[in-house]
Formats: C-alpha cells, sequence, structure tokens
C-alpha cells in the first residue's frame, strides 16, 4: 500500500448498436439539449467579456469581468454533471479558487482574473452554440429521416462532445492534481507540526520542568536548615544533586527526539547506527550514500528509521532485523526488514500512517510488505535534495 494512490476511471461508451437502447435514448437527449444550454452559454460568455471589457475604463469593469469568471465556473459544474449523467464521462472537478488572505483587493481581483477554469469555461460556451445547433438540426431530422443509423450518427457526435468536455471542462491534469495534492499536503504538515508542538510542551511540562520544581523547593529548604542542622542540608543538596543530573538526563532525550546532535555533526550513516544501537532487537545498518542530503530530507529519514525501530522493539517479536539506505537516481530509498511475526498494516495503530502522511507530504512513498507470519519488508522513498555548500561534509559508505 502506497501513502497515496490515484483513482482510475473507464468512461468509454459501450459500442454502438442499431437498436434504440437506454445509453443510446440518453446521448439522443444530451445533443437535443445541446441547444438551450449553448444558447445560455454563449449569452453568458458574451455578455460578460463585452461589458466587462467595454467598462475596463471605469472602476468596476476589471470586477465585473472577475466576477463573470467566477460564475462561469458555476456553468462548468453544471456542464460537467450533464455529462456524466447523460454520457457517462467521468470528469474530475477542478480545484477551488486558492486562499487570498493577505491579498488584498487587487490581488484578489488578478487571481480571479487570471483564473485558467473561468476562461476555459468561458471558451467552452462560446463555441457551443453553433455546435448546438448542428447537434440539435442533425438529430430532430434524424429521428424522421435517418433513424436507422442515427444510433451511430449520435455516438460520433456525442464522442465530439466528450472530447470538448475533456479538452475544457477537465482539470490540468497534473496542474490541477498537484495543488489538490499540496494543499492536502500542507495540512499534513500544519496538523504533524502541532503535535510535535504539542508533544515537546506535554514532555517538558511532565518531565524536565517538574524536576527543576522540586529541585527549587529542595534547594530552598537546603538553604533554610544550612545553619541549623548542616548535615541535613548537605542530604538535601545531595538529592539535589542527583534531580539535576535526571533533569539534564531528560532535557538530552528530549534534544534527541527533536534533532539528534548526531545526526547534524557526523550525518545520517552515524545517526542510523546510534538509533540502531538502543534497539532490543539486533539489527545490521548498510548505508551507501555518495553525500549527504539536504538536512530536511536527512531529518526525515532518521525519525522514519527511528520510529520503525522501536516498532520492531515493541511489537515484532523479531529476532533479526535490517536497516539499507541508498541513493537511486534522484531519490532516497530506506528498506527495513525484520523476522517478526508480521501483519503490520497502515491502520494497525502503530504509526504507520502518520509515516506515510509525513513521507507524502515530501512527495515520498511508503509501501509496506507484511503477511502474516513474517517477514516484514517497508520501504520508503524520498526525493533527493542536495545539502548547500556550507553544510557539514557527510561521510561515505559505513556498514554496521
Amino acid at each position: 500500500m502506497t501513502a497515496r494512490t490515484m483513482p482510475l476511471h473507464d468512461d468509454r461508451p459501450p459500442p454502438a448498436r442499431f437498436a434504440y437502447d437506454t445509453y443510446t435514448w440518453k446521448e439522443i437527449v444530451h445533443l437535443l439539449v445541446n441547444l438551450p444550454m449553448g444558447i445560455v452559454g454563449f449569452v453568458y460568455a458574451v455578455s460578460v467579456v463585452s461589458v466587462g471589457v467595454a467598462m475596463t475604463v471605469t472602476v468596476i469593469g476589471l470586477p465585473l469581468l472577475a466576477m463573470g469568471l467566477l460564475g462561469a465556473r458555476v456553468l462548468g459544474r453544471a456542464e460537467r454533471a450533464r455529462a456524466r449523467k447523460l454520457l457517462g464521462v467521468q470528469v474530475d472537478e477542478p480545484s477551488p479558487m486558492p486562499g487570498q488572505r493577505g491579498q488584498g483587493f487587487l490581488g484578489r481581483l488578478w487571481s480571479n482574473l487570471k483564473d485558467p477554469v473561468g476562461w476555459r469555461t468561458m471558451l467552452y460556451g462560446f463555441i457551443r452554440l453553433p455546435w448546438g445547433v448542428l447537434t440539435f438540426a442533425v438529430v430532430s431530422v434524424g429521428l424522421f429521416v435517418l433513424w436507422p443509423v442515427l444510433p451511430f450518427i449520435v455516438r460520433g457526435l456525442t464522442n465530439a462532445d466528450r472530447a470538448m468536455v475533456r479538452g475544457l471542462l477537465s482539470p490540468s491534469d497534473e496542474l490541477e492534481r498537484r495543488i489538490a495534492e499540496l494543499e492536502s499536503d500542507r495540512g499534513v504538515v500544519v496538523d504533524t507540526a502541532a503535535a510535535d508542538l504539542r508533544r515537546i510542551e506535554r514532555d517538558l511540562h511532565d518531565g524536565a520542568q517538574a524536576r527543576l520544581v522540586a529541585l527549587a523547593m529542595g534547594l530552598g529548604l537546603a538553604k533554610e536548615k544550612l545553619l541549623e542542622d548542616p548535615d541535613a542540608a548537605a542530604s538535601m543538596v545531595d538529592e539535589a544533586h542527583g534531580e539535576v543530573k535526571l533533569a539534564l538526563q531528560e532535557l538530552r532525550d528530549l534534544a534527541r527526539g527533536i534533532h539528534p546532535a548526531v545526526l547534524t555533526d557526523r550525518g545520517l550513516n552515524a545517526a542510523l547506527s546510534s538509533v540502531a544501537s538502543r534497539c532490543t532487537v539486533p539489527v545490521k545498518v548498510t548505508a551507501d550514500l555518495p553525500a549527504r542530503p539536504a538536512a530536511a530530507i536527512e531529518g526525515i529519514a532518521y525519525f522514519t528509521v527511528s520510529e520503525l525501530l522501536q516498532n520492531i522493539s515493541k511489537h515484532s517479536g523479531a529476532r533479526n532485523a535490517s536497516v539499507d539506505v541508498w541513493r537511486a537516481d534522484e531519490r532516497l530509498l530506506i528498506q527495513v526488514w525484520d523476522d517478526g511475526r508480521g501483519g503490520a498494516r497502515l491502520d494497525g495503530g502503530t504509526g504507520m500512517s502518520g509515516l506515510a502522511d509525513r513521507l507524502g507530504a515530501v512527495d515520498g512513498l511508503f509501501v509496506i510488505e507484511s503477511p502474516e507470519g513474517g517477514p516484514t519488508t517497508i520501504t520508503a522513498e524520498l526525493p533527493w535534495r542536495d545539502r548547500s555548500t556550507d553544510a557539514a561534509p557527510g561521510s561515505h559508505k559505513v556498514r554496521g
């Protein structure tokens, strides 16, 4: 299972036949309705463009044109719904207009004026009137004169309709999908950052902060007893010294959870060997990287392996595990294997779905192969980005 899947549509019509089946009658209805819908779309497109352009000499011309483009989106939605209902064309809805906070009136106006979806819908409405006249005339006459072969004529005309709908009313395939993915990924990144901040706040409040408060109280009591009972004061200072050590250790663990020093100083190879040494299962680490990737990619790779090794320690029942990291073209690949009981899933409650979301937010992939009884092989893939020239140099091939 991957972090992201793409829907597939098969909306090809069945072969045309001489018989007037339900599909043929839907196509006939669609072609007859082309005329009234063509009139509406043509009148709307011509009115909006002509009035908007003519009034550009005033302050309301461009706002009217921008509002007209927003209205064209509504007409496009109606035409897509008609094509889905009568022609079986599976056309995705374009992405909504992006958020425009902080742009000001002129920024919002310019965004609306350069909306490609609105302009394509205007063009669609403009060319549909002559096409609607043609299809209405051919089908109306054909019902009385050409009815034996009309299903084949109708199929040819509706195929042209399907091409126009896909060409002018469909989203801009890659661009629109990319916008939708980025909007989704941005939400994942924001939610993940908020969860990390809450975790850090909770760890500080329940751990180091509580110990420091107890330390302050203990030192206050020791200060009061310093003259009255020096031995008791010395004992309190010793206890406070132990609390200081524990607080420092908790702060180190927290800092390691945010960004380990070994990752910054020595790179991914050494950091993975370090995290593997803390796993309760023997782990063989093989990292073959010609250079260090960008810091963000390096950090995501480290925390992905760290989370997977924690899952192996807690849930797998494995006797052995391995981590392999290498670069293939412009991708950083990570493979974590264990000989445990298997059964790992994205919805298994072990943080797998969170890892998939984090990788998906940076155009990564997350694939799980874990049959019941094992073994489990998890492959993570990240885009490779070169580290800036002022970054610390990375080590080469390391085996552990």
